[in-house]
């Protein structure tokens, strides 16, 4: 459905460091970045972009990252606390959204709820 999604952030290098924090272990990268912007995704595919922004609103996104299994969902989680994510649902199943359905939640550094989900 989704072609990209835009971000605006406050800080545009705290928000650089953070993503390829928690993408990496997801093999998504860090594909361009110039004056104001950076995008992720697949080598030569982003799909991610974050835009500096002085009224960046805080907090009013969520966005959930495929995940290939439980060791990505748990690296994603490890790599943003260690990059300065704030911790808003630690590993795990969520049988109540599904069955299968595990995932990870983070607070990114502009508050957004960002999350990486695998469903087997």
């Amino acid at each position: 459905m989704f072609d990209h999604i835009g971000l605006k952030v406050k800080n545009l290098d705290a928000s650089v460091r953070f993503y390829q924090a928690v993408l990496k272990d997801l093999g998504q990268v860090l594909v361009s970045q110039g004056d104001g912007y950076a995008g992720f995704g697949p080598p030569d595919q982003p799909a991610l972009w974050l835009y500096s922004s002085t009224d960046a609103p805080a907090g009013t996104t969520h966005i959930a990252f495929s995940a290939a299994g439980h060791k990505q969902v748990d690296g994603f989680h490890a790599a943003g606390l260690k990059a300065g994510g704030r911790d808003n649902g630690k590993p795990g199943l969520r049988t109540d959204y599904s069955p299968t359905y595990y995932g990870a939640f983070l607070i990114d550094p502009d508050g957004n709820n960002v999350e990486a989900v695998c469903l087997g």
